[in-house]
């Protein structure tokens, strides 16, 4: 029996963090995808023991580990799930997987030089440490091999999967519009450009319903955006909601807007996709892999052009079978899929 362990410890963080999100997702599909042979061990927080059902083994984390924890030469193989984790095994025997994330910092904070050197300089070196890097697209691979030396190991790319809970019978969100509205989630910061979708509202009479963690001082903009388009009543940031709300949201909009411009992924599009819903996104970074030809892109962020882009993509949405689209366009990101392939690097490792 191989040991390998996976580093859950993300899991200390709120859930309504991405790295929460891919933690417990993974590790739910990891223990229903077959793996003969192999021993999951899950380092995480002692309170969650238990979280991936009774079958599995917990390794407790603890802070000090990055110091140095004993022992790590029992498990045969160590996957690094968070790209900045400071938690790794003490020996030289352990084989490990490292998983890349983004690098939206060098789109986001390119002023900040020093910064971002070191945290090149802190992924080169677990790079350095790993027997096999792998990517949640090819954009953050392409990244990666721009500013990294990938060249002593192994890569490859692993989508992130879509895990939708359906909540038929929800009906009571937080905020509840009382007319046609566009949707949007993330953490309100720079990066997202969610100021730039108040012009969608110019000339109709829609909403739009903005969740997600509001702590970063980026949400005045977005609401002096919408003031200056005389749209200030049309627009409501919620704050964080819960899955059920988040489903009531996908499943009552009108369409989902994403204008990122700094994404290693982008899960809410697919989500929206799950749910049938015209998904109009931009063209950067790693969306339109996740788009593919199911979505409808900003190329630029003037209100002109995003209001075009809008009407036309509504218009065409409803006439070629748009739900059908991206429904299947989403059915191509499955957790249990990524779960089978990071099984397969695990055992060519092995």
């Amino acid at each position: 029996m191989r040991h390998v362990l996976i580093d859950m410890h993300r899991l200390k963080s709120n859930p309504y963090n991405g790295l929460y999100s891919f933690s417990k997702n993974l590790g739910k599909a990891l223990t229903r995808v077959p793996h003969e042979g192999m021993q999951w061990n899950f380092y995480l927080p002692e309170k969650d023991f238990g979280v991936f059902g009774d079958q599995e083994k917990y390794v407790a984390h603890k802070s000090v580990d990055k110091f140095f924890k004993p022992s790590t030469s029992r498990f045969d193989l160590w996957h690094i799930t968070t790209q900045l984790s400071w938690y790794r095994p003490f020996n030289q025997r352990t084989k490990v997987v490292y998983t890349l994330h983004d690098f939206s910092y060098l789109i986001e904070d390119a002023q900040n030089v020093k910064r971002n050197q070191r945290l090149l300089k802190e992924t080169q070196a677990r790079v350095n440490r790993a027997d096999h890097v792998t990517a949640i697209s090819a954009f953050v691979l392409d990244e990666a091999k721009k500013y990294l030396d990938l060249s002593r190991v192994s890569s490859s790319v692993v989508y992130n999967g879509c895990n939708v809970i359906e909540y038929p019978g929800f009906d009571s969100p937080k905020y509840k519009p009382m007319r046609p509205f566009l949707f949007s989630i993330g953490l309100i910061q720079p990066r997202k450009n969610f100021h730039v979708l108040p012009a969608l509202l110019e000339g109709n009479d829609l909403e739009l319903v903005i969740a997600g963690i509001d702590d970063y001082g980026y949400g005045d903009e977005i609401r002096a955006a919408a003031k200056k388009a005389g749209v200030g009543d049309r627009l409501k940031m919620t704050g964080p909601v819960s899955e059920q709300e988040k489903y009531w949201y996908y499943r009552n909009c009108e369409a989902f807007v994403f204008p990122s411009y700094a994404e290693g992924f982008g899960l809410p599009v697919i989500e929206a996709m799950y749910h049938g819903k015209p998904v109009f996104i931009s063209d950067k970074t790693s969306l339109p892999e996740v788009g593919g030809d199911a979505a409808y892109y900003f190329r630029n962020f003037e209100p002109s052009h995003m209001q075009e882009v809008f009407a036309n993509g509504m218009t065409d949405f409803a006439n070629d079978n748009g739900p059908g689209k991206v429904k299947q366009q989403a059915a191509l990101f499955s957790w249990d899929k990524a779960a089978g392939e990071y099984i397969d690097v695990y055992k060519k490792l092995l």
